[in-house]
């Protein structure tokens, strides 16, 4: 930026301090005061004071020679990427799997016994009820919340189907805890969900587990298509990998971004270990 096009709160110093900062990089990780004098186009007097003032933040170790930046630094991006939710992280995921598949994709988080829209790029409408962000859904019809039932303890499914209205939305929705046991268990074998119009009539959908860096499951993503355009063997064949591979796209940029442990809301993973490599739904 020149300096006739700095604002007047332009704080000159600031900026002479942060160009100090990007000095470092991986070709040059250790910069005598010269070194930095001459890459920041500083005096000597003044590449010192930032360099000492650094080091007595805590950012900047010297030798007495060579100074090197420490891990300190890394607090810097942490505040933004710590800030990054998972939502705005995983829209321009999904919005790369709609431009290739041509159908809508959600991400959905467990929220009690619904599940909740928090992130959604749709193309075209399939289903009679508009569906936003904050959406609800029972979890137990949905291929969303079907792949975060089925990582959730035992004892946690054992006490959601017991407290369980399983309604009939359309002939073909799963409604005896038995059955939908049954189908937990094979979810969770397999990785993904597919449900077949147990949710509206017409509606065919998929979903993935999304998985922290510990490998806890967070949340999941969908996709939904109309049944007359899709079967559920095309659905598998065509969609499926794209939808995996999005999901581990999603998940490769929170094991950078979600160092931190954090659950959403309702999913009770946190609670246990076993949520993680539990075994199936018993009988």
């Amino acid at each position: 930026m020149s300096a006739e096009a700095r604002a007047p709160h332009f704080v000159r110093s600031f900026e002479r301090g942060l160009a100090v900062i990007r000095a470092f990089d991986a070709e040059r990780p250790a910069l005598t005061l010269s070194e930095v004098a001459r890459a920041c186009e500083l005096t000597r007097a003044a590449a010192r004071r930032f360099l000492l003032t650094l080091a007595d933040l805590g950012y900047v170790h010297t030798d007495g020679r060579r100074f090197r930046l420490t891990p300190r630094v890394l607090e810097l991006g942490y505040s933004y990427l710590s800030s990054y939710t998972l939502p705005q992280l995983a829209e321009p995921h999904l919005e790369q799997l709609v431009a290739r598949v041509r159908e809508s994709s959600s991400l959905c988080v467990l929220d009690g016994d619904d599940i909740v829209y928090v992130a959604r790029v749709p193309t075209r409408r399939i289903m009679t009820a508009s569906i936003t962000v904050g959406t609800r859904f029972p979890a137990y019809v949905t291929s969303v919340g079907r792949v975060i039932l089925a990582h959730l303890p035992d004892e946690e499914v054992q006490a959601r189907l017991a407290r369980a209205e399983l309604k009939p939305l359309t002939t073909r929705t799963i409604t005896t805890p038995e059955a939908l046991r049954a189908e937990l268990r094979r979810v969770r074998r397999q990785g993904y969900a597919v449900v077949d119009q147990e949710l509206e009539e017409g509606l065919r959908s998929v979903a993935a587990p999304v998985r922290d860096r510990d490998g806890f499951v967070v949340a999941a993503v969908n996709i939904a298509v109309h049944a007359g355009r899709n079967s559920v063997d095309s659905v598998r064949r065509d969609l499926l990998p794209h939808l995996l591979a999005t999901v581990a796209g999603i998940e490769a940029d929170l094991r950078i971004t979600s160092p931190a442990p954090a659950a959403a809301p309702g999913t009770g993973t946190r609670r246990s270990s076993s949520s993680r490599r539990s075994p199936a739904p018993p009988e």
